[in-house]
């Protein structure tokens, strides 16, 4: 949404916006972009007067602002609906899917394609650190599109994809998440279902080709060309020397290497899947791999925060139980032996349920010392994680859990904050007791 608001004003509208909570690194683009944001939803809003509501999907029946909206019979409209109707019409869009990567494929995307010389617009769900912004909108007839399988709003419960008719469209992975939104795998795998059924025939579906999920999503019926990666000797794959460096193969033969900043084999995916994309926009893969290799990564992903003590911090996005286990990872090729430090925070509406609560032993196996913060959570970590033994703690109060980790951090040690919000500010909190 707040992408959207830099889109709309960059577009030379007025826009304001409210929302329950305000914080970096959103609260500062906005600012920087001259929007005003109020913190809180009240009907006392109204008197601003819009032309229109552009209503995002966190907002329910029951808020006082959209009851007002509606009893005065106001003009709404949600955002994905908006943007489709006023923004990508026309345009050549490449929308970027899945229950992972979705934020870094895009930048990565976004980043080829301006480095080739094509100006491109972008609506990206993070900070990507080669634009400093999370939105932009340019004359340029690609727009490059985070396309996330989240419901629309209130009133419209399809997923937010389906309002973006792209042409390029990424399949990048497929897991069952959004417990609050979806009963099951079936229900989300319905909804890709119904994006395929929205590409042309002249199009273009790049998918993880190592992906169950997405291979039975696109026997449902496929209308368009399928052009894979993860899937070696067939499309596109990856091997690599070392990390961060890989060879690149299609088909079977090596096209070319590149070091990239992120290493893992999730990113290595994520890399091949913007690589293929686009090619499909014209860019030849010799000028994608020089890209990637100015990339410089997304905020809050993976992102060195700080050093204090000789500890070094870094803050990571991952909330879902396969994306912790591929951050844990990733850092642990990068640092070897050293000890790495997890905090997480089961932020997500998901992860406060407990429903993939079993999966993450596994996730956070990898971890020499992990920190759970308790708040509003329906299940019990020290119960769930018990296999881990002492390696676990539980806190309820955050600033007890800082002063533990800062206790028993040692010199070398590598902290790993894992939270899909801001986690309390914990980055700079910790770096401070530190």
């Amino acid at each position: 949404m707040g992408g959207m608001a830099a889109i709309a004003k960059a577009c030379g509208h007025t826009v304001t916006g409210c929302d329950e909570d305000v914080y970096p690194p959103m609260s500062t683009k906005l600012e920087e972009a001259g929007i005003a944001v109020t913190s809180g939803w009240n009907s006392s809003q109204l008197s601003i007067k819009p032309d229109l509501y552009v209503i995002g999907n966190i907002v329910s029946r029951g808020n006082s602002l959209i009851e007002e909206i509606l009893r005065r019979n106001l003009p709404y409209v949600s955002g994905p609906q908006w943007l489709g109707e006023n923004i990508l019409q026309d345009r050549w869009v490449l929308g970027v899917s899945g229950t992972h990567g979705k934020t870094t494929v895009s930048s990565m995307l976004a980043w080829i394609l301006s480095f080739a010389g094509l100006n491109p617009s972008f609506l990206i769900g993070g900070v990507p650190e080669n634009f400093g912004v999370t939105a932009k909108i340019s004359d340029s007839r690609f727009f490059v599109i985070e396309a996330d399988e989240y419901d629309t709003a209130f009133f419209d419960k399809r997923s937010k994809f389906l309002h973006y008719r792209p042409r390029t469209v990424v399949l990048n992975n497929l897991e069952f998440d959004h417990a609050d939104i979806f009963a099951n795998l079936k229900a989300i795998e319905t909804q890709f279902h119904h994006l395929i059924r929205t590409i042309p025939p002249d199009g273009l579906i790049v998918s993880n080709g190592n992906d169950k999920n997405l291979n039975r999503v696109l026997k449902r019926g496929c209308w368009t060309p399928v052009e894979l990666f993860n899937q070696s000797g067939i499309g596109w794959s990856a091997k690599e020397l070392r990390p961060g460096e890989i060879e690149v193969y299609l088909k079977g033969e090596m096209q070319g290497g590149v070091k990239i900043l992120q290493n893992g084999v999730h990113n290595y995916a994520n890399a091949l899947a913007a690589i293929s994309a686009a090619r499909h926009a014209g860019v030849p893969l010799e000028t994608s791999l020089d890209a990637l290799r100015l990339f410089k990564g997304v905020k809050r992903r993976m992102e060195f925060i700080g050093e204090a003590s000789n500890v070094k911090v870094f803050h990571d996005f991952a909330h879902h139980p396969t994306a912790i286990k591929h951050t844990v990872e990733a850092l642990r090729s990068k640092v070897g032996p050293a000890r790495i430090i997890v905090l997480l925070e089961p932020r997500s509406n998901t992860m406060k349920l407990g429903v993939m609560r079993d999966k993450l032993v596994e996730s956070l196996r990898g971890a020499d010392k992990i920190y759970v913060f308790m708040k509003d959570l329906k299940w019990e970590p020290e119960v769930s994680l018990r296999e881990l033994g002492d390696r676990v703690e539980c806190f309820k109060n955050f600033n007890s859990l800082v002063k533990s980790v800062a206790q028993q951090a040692s010199s070398g040690d590598y902290v790993l904050i894992m939270s899909n919000g801001d986690f309390g500010g914990m980055s700079k909190v910790l770096l401070a007791e530190l």
